[in-house]
């Protein structure tokens, strides 16, 4: 008889948080759960390789929920159903585990080696934090090999946006090696840290103009309408082409009236709720008659009743509904469904 769903027994499909970890990474999980004594006997078998590697994906594991445990390890399911099974991991709980079989010289090494990892883990989280052009740029200076072990070891979606910056020919080499490249000796990705953290602390690699106004203009794109207004009026006087170059980053409101009307459409049929008819109520005549026209006559009729049935609004209703318009279409954009317009598009324009 095969087991019911619900039994301790029947197969469970992993979740997308465990298909995501790493082979150390699930190893400590169960080293943790076999406790000190059996951990400690079965580690002795390993390689100092194997055994550093184990040893830093436990030091950052922190409290795992019982649920994990349980698809890490299918023995330990009827344990955590029962809610026994969760467990935390801690660098304590792997020195405790070491100190079972290792010299006190060679715990301290290796737990100094660990401590020194986690803490370099801010310089890559810093690197891959710089817009994309400037890693492109830093990698230019480097060789294949070691441009493919920064790019693997970096978040995939900055990879792979850095990736086609190398230009054509290098982008294929460099790639073939990513594919090809096997586990980066731990002494090698300390040197290539090493000197990142030192290019970073020096501004070798620098924050570049394009990426500072762009920050700029996402957060002033978050501002409130006349928190904003006011603030144009000093930096316009005071930076006037800084801040046009920023203005023409920003991705506002107003700016839906440069949208096609396939994507526009789109946004609109994707609120919920009366965010539309309020964002309509404070659209400026031109973006309210493109809004309209983008839509088939029977929804035009339906909202311009519900805009009409909706009464006197709040201000601040009305500029919380077009920011979630905006954010919405900024969803749509990332997700490739929309094109937004780019903030060069009004330089391209060509007028007759």
């Amino acid at each position: 008889m095969s087991p019911s769903p619900n039994s301790p027994t029947a197969a469970r499909k992993p979740s997308a948080a465990v298909r995501a970890m790493t082979g150390p990474t699930k190893a400590a999980i169960t080293f943790l759960c076999l406790g000190e004594q059996a951990g400690s006997d079965l580690m002795k078998r390993l390689s100092t390789t194997e055994i550093e590697r184990i040893t830093h994906a436990m030091s950052r594991l922190g409290p795992i929920p019982a649920e994990i445990v349980e698809d890490v390890l299918s023995e330990f399911t009827e344990s955590v159903i029962t809610g026994t099974g969760s467990v935390t991991g801690s660098l304590s709980a792997a020195e405790a585990l070491l100190r079972k079989f290792m010299p006190e010289e060679e715990v301290t090494e290796l737990l100094n080696t660990v401590r020194g990892n986690n803490r370099q883990s801010a310089t890559w989280r810093r690197f891959a934090s710089l817009d994309e052009s400037v890693i492109a740029n830093y990698l230019e200076g480097e060789h294949d090999q070691t441009a493919a072990a920064i790019l693997n070891n970096i978040d995939t979606s900055v990879a792979a946006k850095v990736l086609p910056l190398l230009g054509t020919d290098r982008m294929y080499d460099v790639a073939e090696r990513m594919v090809g490249m096997e586990a980066v000796p731990i002494h090698m990705m300390r040197q290539i840290e090493e000197t990142l953290k030192k290019d970073i602390m020096s501004d070798t690699v620098h924050t570049s103009a394009a990426e500072t106004h762009q920050r700029m203009a996402d957060m002033f794109n978050k501002l409130d309408v006349q928190a904003f207004e006011q603030l144009s009026q000093t930096l316009d006087q005071r930076i006037p082409e800084t801040f046009q170059a920023i203005k023409q980053r920003m991705f506002v409101f107003d700016d839906l009236v440069r949208l096609s009307t396939q994507d526009l459409a789109q946004v609109m049929r994707g609120l919920e709720g009366d965010t539309l008819p309020l964002a309509m109520r404070g659209a400026k005549k031109e973006l309210r008659d493109y809004l309209m026209s983008c839509l088939p006559q029977r929804s035009r009729q339906m909202l311009m009743d519900e805009m009409e049935a909706t009464g006197p609004v709040r201000g601040r209703d009305v500029n919380a509904a077009q920011t979630t318009m905006v954010d919405y279409a900024k969803v749509l954009a990332d997700q490739g469904l929309i094109q937004l317009p780019s903030h060069t598009d009004e330089e391209d324009e060509i007028f007759e």
